[in-house]
């Protein structure tokens, strides 16, 4: 048998009250309401709530019970309309975004908070298969990655084309190259990422098409761990072209074998989570594409 609200609240309000009329005046109701609700209540479940006591109605332990377990019901449900205002509300409300690279989502994240900064930022940033991951199961309400993967679950909204380059310090033999094979790269210490970046997964279809294995001098789980070490001379590693504005002390070389391979960076969600605030970034997103094409 189910409870409705109406009818804990009204339990709790002739607790509160002391009467049905003192419940009345605090629900906004009429006292043959509140008392219809109780006796309603009793009548479902064969129970005894109140008992008079000096012209007050007074709980009994079974009903002073109901109110503590109804008034936790009101806090979730109260709880509740709090989430979901927050992912409607662009003058309150909050959204969390996972990103891959640094750029060109953090310029985005920029468009988006100067159109709605009474919206409460969350980023996570990580792996391409942490990323996607976290947006499928709602930990992020959106995510901004390269090559995302083909599933018909998510809305996408492109924002650039790139492509995977390599990157060598910057007094490294070939930083005056204008190009640079996957042969040449081969005979090179190569600093690889691990097995969930989108980077990686590129470098390795590279180096199979052209049939070469390397296996690399290092792996490292992070990028910025990656760029620190081409920059502290450790060896050559690969990044998406644009994916941070930094440009200390490497060479970036583009791959003749990567010639014609560009993916798109992308704003991807699920098609279910079609709130307020994930709408709006959405159309940050078209605009950023839009302005990039016209630039």
């Amino acid at each position: 048998m189910s409870i409705s609200n109406s009818r804990l609240d009204a339990v709790r309000a002739v607790s509160e009250g002391g009467s049905y009329a003192g419940a009345a005046r605090i629900l906004g109701v009429t006292s043959p309401n509140v008392s219809g609700q109780v006796r309603a209540l009793e009548s479902q479940f064969g129970v005894r709530l109140f008992r008079r006591d000096s012209g007050r109605l007074v709980p009994t332990v079974l009903c002073q019970k109901l109110c503590d377990l109804a008034e936790r019901a009101a806090e979730a449900r109260n709880e509740a309309e709090r989430l979901l205002q927050s992912r409607s509300s662009l003058r309150e409300g909050r959204i969390t975004i996972g990103m891959g690279n640094a750029m060109p989502g953090m310029a985005v994240i920029a468009a988006f908070h100067r159109a709605y900064p009474g919206v409460t930022l969350d980023v996570e940033t990580g792996s391409h298969q942490k990323i996607a991951r976290a947006v499928l199961s709602h930990e992020c309400d959106v995510g901004i990655l390269p090559d995302v993967p083909t599933d018909p679950r998510f809305r996408r909204e492109h924002l650039a084309q790139s492509e995977v380059i390599a990157i060598a310090p910057a007094d490294h033999p070939l930083a005056d190259a204008q190009e640079i094979t996957a042969q040449q790269l081969s005979r090179e210490p190569l600093i690889f990422r691990a097995s969930g970046s989108s980077t990686q997964r590129s470098v390795d279809r590279m180096f199979a098409r052209s049939g070469l294995a390397p296996q690399p001098f290092l792996t490292l789980d992070a990028r910025d761990g990656l760029y620190e070490a081409v920059v502290n001379g450790l060896g050559v590693g690969f990044l998406w072209r644009d994916s941070n504005s930094r440009t200390d002390r490497v060479a970036r070389l583009p791959i003749v074998e990567m010639r014609g391979l560009a993916t798109h960076e992308t704003v991807f969600g699920l098609k279910e989570d079609s709130g307020a605030v994930a709408e709006a970034f959405f159309g940050i997103a078209h605009a950023f594409r839009q302005n990039a094409v016209t630039a």
